[in-house]
């Protein structure tokens, strides 16, 4: 996170004396990451975070991703993952490397019976479908449909709906995810030229602080491993907080598009970065206005990475079809392009509605057994002239 954030009360100097108006002393806690080095927030508890009263049983979430040998384009319906009542259970993994693992989430239950906390992996949640809050031990955040809600490894949170149908589509990494560099000076300021500044995002803003003793499960993520621990008092007792360590929400429909005369390639539309991985958003933009432009995209070769697409909204002027819900997954390896009659359609026009979520990942991704069944199996026949 690029900038400093205060929310409640801290004292004037860190690690000093810091009491409550009854005189009794606040705990601090380092919330941070790379040891000493990384971005980190200093927090402010009324209890001690470290009361553990008991450590239940762990539950397996271990994936099962096949080992599949074929190389050839997939597609993948989201619509027809059914819902869970459980926050875990719901979130199944579809795709995966050793760098990242992209989820789909479908629910309609809040997670209020628990809290939970990924202490693998950072979290970039997209939000295809619902609204709700984002309740953490660091302030809420009020999200809708359209919002990335960036959620930093060892947050602990809830999340409460208020709508019946939910579904999001989530990229997990113990990587740091971060601004491309590119958009961003030497004092990791947004630039003027970047397709977003730091007013289009939503930071917590109401802090909800709780001095209650009792029986608080946090269900942690390890390894994948869920660890069951019962801690003695309410894990959201934060008077105050300070710091660049943070979630927050970023909506797709604040990306202001990059246009040119000709047709501009992917990287344009990078919206968080890491080293393993970019996240780009396709948003509706004025096509390329040079009087002889292709505003389709042109065929490009696989070389080094893997190319998810998470079709979110609109007709996706490279294809057919209306694409609303599904996953594209084109592999490192063979080129991939418009289908048959898309670049032709697409000369003359003025501008699309598209709205999508890209992932490419620089190692190769595996398939989980999760999503056979959501498979379209005749994709990769979908480039044959006779199908126009």
């Amino acid at each position: 996170m690029p900038f400093y954030k205060k929310l409640g009360n801290i004292p004037k100097k860190r690690h000093t004396v810091f009491k409550s108006k009854g005189g009794k002393l606040y705990y601090e806690e380092l919330f941070g990451n790379e040891g000493f080095h990384g971005l980190s927030s200093l927090l402010y508890h009324i209890n001690r975070p470290t009361r553990i009263s008991n450590i239940d049983k762990t539950e397996n979430i271990k994936d099962y991703f096949l080992d599949i040998k074929t190389l050839h384009p997939r597609l993948f319906d989201s619509s027809k993952l059914d819902s869970k009542s459980d926050y875990i259970k719901s979130r199944r993994s579809i795709l995966s490397n050793d760098d990242c693992k992209i989820s789909l989430f479908s629910s309609s239950q809040s997670l209020e019976d628990y809290f939970y906390k990924n202490a693998d992996a950072n979290e970039v949640i997209f939000v295809h479908k619902g609204k709700g809050k984002f309740r953490s031990m660091m302030g809420n955040l009020d999200f809708k449909s359209g919002d990335y809600i960036f959620v930093p490894k060892g947050i602990i949170y809830q999340v409460n709906f208020s709508s019946n149908e939910n579904r999001w589509f989530i990229v997990e990494s113990g990587d740091k995810i971060t601004f491309p560099k590119r958009y961003l000076n030497e004092s990791g300021q947004l630039l003027e030229s970047a397709p977003f500044c730091e007013r289009d995002l939503k930071t917590p803003s109401e802090l909800e602080t709780y001095d209650k003793s009792g029986t608080f499960l946090i269900k942690i993520k390890k390894h994948n491993i869920v660890h069951n621990f019962i801690y003695e008092t309410h894990p959201f007792d934060l008077v105050g907080w300070d710091g660049y360590n943070f979630p927050y929400i970023f909506s797709i429909h604040d990306f202001e598009p990059i246009t040119g005369r000709i047709h501009m390639p992917p990287p344009i539309h990078q919206t968080f970065a890491s080293k393993s991985f970019v996240i780009c958003s396709f948003c509706p933009r004025i096509y390329d206005y040079h009087p002889n432009s292709i505003p389709a995209p042109y065929h490009h070769s696989n070389i080094d990475s893997d190319e998810v697409i998470f079709y979110v909204d609109g007709d996706f002027m490279s294809r057919n079809k209306s694409m609303i819900g599904y996953i594209s997954l084109h592999p490192q390896g063979i080129p991939h392009g418009p289908h048959p009659g898309a670049t032709e359609n697409s000369i003359g026009k003025k501008q699309t509605n598209e709205l999508a979520v890209m992932v490419d990942t620089f190692n190769p991704l595996k398939i989980s057994k999760n999503v056979i069944d959501l498979e379209d199996k005749n994709y990769y026949k979908s480039w044959k002239e006779n199908l126009i």
